[in-house]
């Protein structure tokens, strides 16, 4: 899916892939942005837990946004593709001022919501200025393109990862998450073999990429982002080797990038955080 085109004079929402885990208690600060982004005490924001198997995921989110000074939260349970139809639900969910989306399964979100009216409606309210956040499966989810399920290891290797369709609301980067904690370099470099036009963002827990309308990624959180660049590679085997073996790539450009840290998608170009001297 495509992302829905930016109205002259408009200026796209912000769109905020977490790499899971997010503090929550001791120093929110990714959500805490998330909030101060959709309008601070002002706020409206929805929550869509379609990924979650737990039955209070949506409330805790709800509960926790109102304690960081949201004006009010609200919950979405898409769980059958019908609900992705409801007018009344469409309509609410149309006057948000900020979209979250929580983690579990990212199958559940594409196979759910992908598609449906509620999909549309998420990527025109992105392209008219309302931020979108996603955690975990949900970061996954945001772009055009999304690792379903993968393999754990360095190494890239031939079937090593599922794609499937996401949101659409980018279709710049691909998203992995929990990336170091699960060791998944193999599993994003092997979706930038089979997609060389995008910019692989692996994040850490508790890490986000906020994602700016001038399309500049600012690192947020505890953790690091990893910036994987196939922009310059000259050769992948990824069309050549059996299931299972391992990938050639070369010419890739990595950068990680702790808080502070940007990338621009545009000119391909990252800049270290400054570090203070004691």
């Amino acid at each position: 899916m495509s992302p829905s085109r930016v109205e002259d004079g408009g200026r796209r929402g912000a769109i905020v892939p977490i790499g899971g885990a997010e503090d929550h208690v001791e120093d929110p600060e990714i959500l805490r942005r998330f909030v101060d982004l959709c309008g601070g005490r002002r706020a409206r924001i929805a929550v869509i837990p379609t990924a979650s198997e737990r039955d209070d995921t949506g409330r805790r989110y709800v509960d926790l946004f109102k304690s960081l000074g949201a004006k009010g939260s609200k919950t979405f349970e898409f769980e059958e593709r019908a609900d992705g139809e409801r007018e009344p639900w469409l309509e609410s969910l149309a006057e948000a001022q900020g979209i979250f989306i929580t983690g579990g399964n990212q199958l559940r979100l594409s196979t759910v919501l992908g598609g449906t009216s509620a999909a549309k409606t998420l990527r025109r309210l992105n392209a008219a200025g309302v931020p979108i956040a996603g955690t975990s499966a949900g970061a996954a989810f945001l772009p055009e393109h999304m690792i379903a399920f993968g393999d754990e290891g360095a190494t890239p290797r031939a079937a090593m990862v599922t794609m499937a369709p996401g949101l659409g609301l980018t279709n710049r980067v691909i998203v992995d998450q929990h990336f170091r904690q699960r060791d998944r370099l193999g599993r994003l470099l092997t979706a930038l073999a089979y997609n060389p036009f995008a910019v692989g963002l692996g994040l850490d827990e508790d890490t986000a990429a906020f994602i700016g309308p001038d399309n500049v990624i600012e690192v947020v959180g505890s953790g690091g982002v990893t910036i994987v660049d196939p922009g310059d590679v000259e050769h992948t085997s990824i069309d050549a080797v059996k299931k299972g073996e391992p990938v050639s790539i070369v010419g890739l450009r990595l950068h990680t990038l702790v808080a502070g840290g940007s990338f621009d998608l545009d000119s391909r170009r990252a800049r270290a955080a400054t570090v203070k001297t004691p």
